[in-house]
């Protein structure tokens, strides 16, 4: 290992991000600044003082600041008034790179409003690390976070980032694992490529690539355990007849709503719902006006 003597770091705001899983995968600057930071502030202060521990960073007295969701707004100006008296401070997530999937967003930007430094020490992204194996494009991709809890809102939030024109990342817990992936085939289609990239970098780390029709029959019986990423590959290009959407759609609106023929025939066919609901909505308005 090599050791640097301890410098004096310029007041700001220090954004470390921490391995998502092999300890090794710690930076020699995020080392450095844990040990020279004269503030620490950690989501989860028991996994920063392990980490320091495994890697032999002594913390000299210092205390582990907590920062999260629930106590951010208290913790906050606290943080400020130290980095205003010229003291730099070492924010790290529970894992992974700050920010994402972090409550570190709010402190970053009142610090920077304030006028104070905000730097980043990168390092480990479960994100960026389940896009390396997922096989997918990787030239555009979506980020969307953890997917809502309750189907409608699942759903929705499906709808909003169909038609994105890249690979989709989300990350899920292994309980809502079933429930996500069937709205996303409801939603998505069954042609779209999927991976299931879980526990990454660790002891069990598993790449399960298939199709969202297909990947439930993949998994079946099985407990997926772990952190787990999922990956949707882009739409694939349809090209469809118009003359024959039109008859698919005819027959589907005899027995259907609206909503359910729209959703039906997207799915069928793979053509993107918005043009497969502003084809019904003209056979809907010619029917009415005949």
């Amino acid at each position: 290992m090599i050791v640097k003597e301890s410098i004096k770091l310029d007041p700001g705001l220090y954004f470390v991000a921490t391995p998502i899983g092999a300890a090794r995968d710690i930076t020699l600057r995020a080392m450095d600044v844990l040990r020279d930071a004269d503030i620490l502030v950690a989501e989860d202060t028991r996994t920063l003082r392990k980490l320091m521990d495994i890697h032999s960073i002594s913390l000299k007295g210092r205390k582990i600041i907590s920062y999260n969701d629930h106590n951010g707004t208290s913790k906050r100006p606290f943080i400020i008034s130290e980095i205003a008296l010229g003291k730099s401070v070492s924010y790290s997530s529970e894992a992974g790179s700050p920010l994402v999937a972090d409550p570190g967003y709010q402190l970053g930007r009142e610090v920077s409003e304030s006028g104070y430094r905000v730097v980043t020490v990168p390092g480990a992204c479960a994100v960026i690390a389940a896009l390396t194996v997922s096989g997918l494009p990787t030239n555009q991709f979506f980020y969307a976070g953890f997917l809502p809890n309750s189907k409608s809102a699942r759903q929705k939030f499906l709808t909003l980032v169909e038609n994105i024109p890249g690979t989709l990342v989300f990350y899920e817990s292994p309980k809502r694992l079933n429930k996500a992936l069937i709205d996303m085939l409801f939603i998505l289609g069954p042609e779209r490529p999927v991976v299931i990239a879980r526990e990454l970098t660790k002891k069990f780390e598993e790449t399960i690539r298939s199709t969202l029709g297909e990947i439930n029959e993949k998994i079946e019986g099985r407990a997926i355990k772990g952190e787990i990423v999922i990956l949707i590959g882009k739409k694939p290009e349809t090209v469809f007849n118009l003359e024959d959407l039109h008859k698919i759609l005819l027959v589907e609106l005899s027995e259907n709503s609206l909503k359910d023929t729209v959703l039906k025939v997207a799915m069928r066919t793979g053509v993107a719902r918005s043009l497969v609901y502003k084809a019904a909505l003209e056979i809907n308005n010619i029917s009415r006006v005949s």
